[in-house]
């Protein structure tokens, strides 16, 4: 398995700037994709951004413009700058790695999920 720190989240004012963080570790041979998903109270978790190895991205539509994915390989770690928040894009947000890893069976595909950090866009 991977393992994925989150950091980033808190609470913000309609407007204001949030930059989240994601830190990738474990016995890892290549990533295919990292991105953020956020799940809101009541509803389906959504992806919000997501990154692939050759640096494409793809957004939600409903947070194009305001949000910007990017990446730092030697780090393992993804970063989402979030800008003109929204009180609708209070949720927790989820990081999730997808790409190949190392077991002591030999290689597999692994999909991994952090633990969550609460983004919360409030006056």
């Amino acid at each position: 398995q991977v393992q994925l720190v989150e950091s980033g989240g808190g609470l913000v004012q309609p407007g204001g700037s949030l930059r989240l963080s994601c830190a990738a570790s474990g016995s890892i041979l290549r990533f295919n994709t990292m991105g953020f998903y956020r799940q809101a109270p009541g509803k389906q978790r959504e992806l919000v951004a997501a990154i692939t190895s050759g640096g494409s991205t793809n957004y939600a539509d409903s947070v194009k413009g305001r949000f910007t994915i990017s990446r730092d390989n030697a780090k393992s770690t993804v970063y989402l700058q979030m800008n003109s928040l929204k009180p609708e894009d209070t949720a927790v947000y989820y990081c999730n790695w997808r790409g190949r890893i190392l077991t002591t069976s030999g290689m597999a595909d692994s999909d991994s999920w952090g633990r969550g950090t609460q983004v919360t866009v409030s006056s």
